[in-house]
């Protein structure tokens, strides 16, 4: 059976919205075509356990089309998430016949703010892989920058990647997918463009459908079967395994990028259960200053997905639109 595409759960979702017997329900937490049972009412439970949190919520079944959002299309500060924005975009140019895997790549720590030009460097203590700076003034093939970029979030890689394919080419790419609301302006730590509110961009919606550009049956796919699988691989070999994966049975494997500032905690996820269809998560987070209660909240929203993964999709949103005109109609008559 063919996977339900998410666009297409995404829009039936709109179509809900537009009826009045969607619009009078809670308007954040939303099980569309595919419900997801209880998982609504477990999310909000986590949710209430936090204050001053922002929660965003996107999971779609790939198998039995179970949906579940909540905030997916509110705007939140990209943290390293934008990174798979990048490798896409990467692994696209390579298909063009623009670059190559092998192609090497000159280190440096010396970049330049997009505000003004002015020069930047970035703080090996403040990168999740500070081994990098040791080939500083030597080069380094495009493929091991990616996997640096990806496994370990590594900055001063995805700046000289950034620099290599260019941001606006990302964010066309972007584009291209249906993915509207992201947005790569630059690389890491440019403080003059962060204090400008020159920051990248994700919305919960738009990385889900990220990462379903990279499965087979993808809606217009872009990318070879090649390209995908080792974009999954590279996923699959993250490093910071604290949020999603965390609330998973122990070995499942799961491709999927995290993303951590101050007060900014994400995770973007495919997950693929053993003999199972694979499921998309993703949850973003703002207002939570501990690293610790980030991952634990985002571990439980995981542990719930999980434990509800396998049961049915509801009835299409046209047909509960139908259910309900027919009662409202009865209703009307007595």
């Amino acid at each position: 059976m063919r996977p339900t595409s998410f666009r297409t759960i995404l829009s039936m979702t709109l179509l809900c919205l537009s009826f009045t017997s969607c619009a009078s329900s809670p308007a954040r937490p939303r099980s569309p075509a595919g419900s997801a049972g209880s998982l609504g009412s477990r999310i909000e439970e986590i949710a209430k356990r936090t204050t001053n949190v922002n929660i965003a919520v996107a999971y779609l079944h790939l198998g039995t089309g179970a949906a579940f959002f909540r905030d997916e299309t509110a705007p939140f500060h990209a943290a390293s998430t934008m990174k798979v924005p990048v490798m896409m975009a990467l692994f696209a140019a390579v298909e063009n016949g623009q670059m190559r895997l092998d192609q090497p790549i000159a280190v440096k720590n010396r970049f330049e703010s997009i505000v003004d030009s002015t020069p930047f460097s970035l703080d090996p203590q403040e990168d999740g892989d500070p081994d990098l700076y040791q080939a500083l003034g030597s080069t380094r093939p495009l493929s091991e920058l990616v996997r640096r970029m990806i496994t370990r979030s590594s900055n001063l890689a995805t700046n000289l990647l950034i620099e290599k394919v260019g941001a606006s080419n990302v964010t066309d790419l972007m584009r291209r997918i249906g993915a509207l609301d992201i947005r790569v302006l630059r690389g890491v730590e440019d403080e003059k463009a962060f204090k400008a509110g020159l920051n990248n961009r994700v919305t919960a919606k738009d990385l889900a459908l990220a990462l379903r550009a990279l499965l087979p049956d993808a809606d217009d796919p872009i990318f070879s079967a090649a390209s995908r699988e080792a974009m999954i691989e590279i996923l699959k070999a993250q490093e910071f395994n604290e949020k999603i994966p965390a609330g998973l049975p122990q070995g499942t494997p799961v491709a999927h990028k995290t993303g951590d500032i101050t007060g900014i905690h994400h995770d973007a996820a495919i997950v693929f259960p053993p003999g199972k269809s694979p499921y998309i998560l993703v949850v973003l987070t703002s207002g939570l200053t501990d690293e610790k209660a980030a991952d634990q909240l985002i571990a439980q929203i995981s542990r719930v997905v999980w434990e509800s993964r396998e049961r049915p999709a509801a009835a299409p949103v046209e047909q509960e639109r139908r259910e309900q005109e027919r009662r409202e109609h009865e209703g009307a008559g007595r």
